[in-house]
């Protein structure tokens, strides 16, 4: 039987009828079309974001907000920072303290020289700090300028304080003179007494201080320091300045040069309620030390026996244990 071969017949008619091809006039309509939804939408979104961000957001709790602290003059007899405050930054100190107990000769030494000091200078203010838990004032002899450290700074100089006072021996001191003293800002003058017996133990500590204070990149002590107890202080002219700014600690302290005012006329001129002066009239130290050096160097010797740094408000005070390890 012969076979016959099957044949594959093409329909090109109905084969072009079910075709999907385009036309290019409507394909090009159909591009243009959505095109002009996308740019439509990309509009319409920057517009949705920009309402977005410049609407006003409503007020933030008080309740979490830290307020910054507002250095008021009132507050402190008329001194002001000489460092504007910084957030998380914190003053710290480095200084000895003496006790000036209610009875001490020292105490009425010191009260009897404010006393006469007080009839030429009207405006000076008593610098020793009381302490709130026991209400006893306190004289500081400063070891170290301001220092102003971060945070993470904090701990690292109080390991270093905390070595120092292990390292060194306790040891006496004595005051020899009265003398004026000024601040580095020329903002307040200071009446001091100054360090006799133990000036040599109080700038070994200075010095041994100096590298860590170095490591933080903070400002060592005086080359050569004048160790003092300040026990009052009175508000300079601002030649420059009319807000001005002085620094609440006395620890910027170098001798000033002497010469005639009046006092009077200078306290007339004064911006109330904080009267300045020039500086103190030439004959009020030398009149002082004719009056009181003498009791003074008799008064006799106070015991050191420990470090103190103040960090802020928290204050820590380490014992001077003469260790050598």
């Amino acid at each position: 039987m012969k076979r016959t071969n099957n044949v594959l017949v093409e329909y090109s008619d109905s084969s072009d009828e079910g075709s999907d091809s385009v036309n290019p006039i409507e394909k090009k309509t159909s591009e243009q079309i959505v095109k002009r939804r996308f740019i439509f939408y990309i509009y319409f979104l920057k517009q949705r974001l920009t309402f977005e961000f410049d609407r006003k957001l409503p007020p933030v709790s008080s309740s979490i907000v830290i307020a910054s602290p507002v250095d008021n003059p009132a507050l402190h007899q008329g001194r002001t920072r000489s460092t504007p405050h910084v957030e998380g930054q914190f003053a710290a100190h480095v200084y000895v303290t003496l006790s000036l107990a209610t009875n001490s000769r020292l105490k009425q030494l010191v009260q009897s020289i404010l006393t006469d000091a007080k009839k030429d200078v009207p405006t000076i203010h008593e610098t020793w700090q009381v302490d709130p838990s026991d209400k006893k004032p306190e004289l500081h002899i400063s070891l170290s300028r301001p220092i102003f450290l971060w945070a993470n700074q904090r701990e690292e100089l109080r390991l270093a304080v905390k070595q120092l006072a292990k390292k060194n021996k306790p040891f006496v001191v004595s005051f020899a003179t009265l003398s004026e003293l000024t601040n580095d800002e020329k903002s307040r003058t200071f009446l001091a007494m100054e360090v006799g017996a133990g000036h040599h133990e109080l700038n070994l500590i200075s010095v041994s201080l100096g590298p860590s204070l170095r490591s933080i990149r903070q400002q060592e002590y005086y080359v050569n320091p004048r160790f003092h107890a300040s026990i009052g202080w009175a508000l300079l002219h601002r030649a420059n300045d009319n807000s001005g700014s002085s620094a609440i600690s006395d620890s910027f302290c170098t001798a000033v040069n002497d010469t005639e005012v009046n006092l009077t006329s200078d306290i007339d001129q004064a911006t109330p309620p904080f009267h300045t002066i020039p500086h103190f009239p030439k004959s009020l130290v030398p009149s002082l030390n004719e009056s009181h050096q003498e009791k003074l160097s008799q008064v006799g010797t106070f015991n050191v026996k420990s470090l103190t740094l103040k960090i802020g408000k928290q204050v820590s005070t380490w014992p001077l244990l003469g260790l050598d390890n």
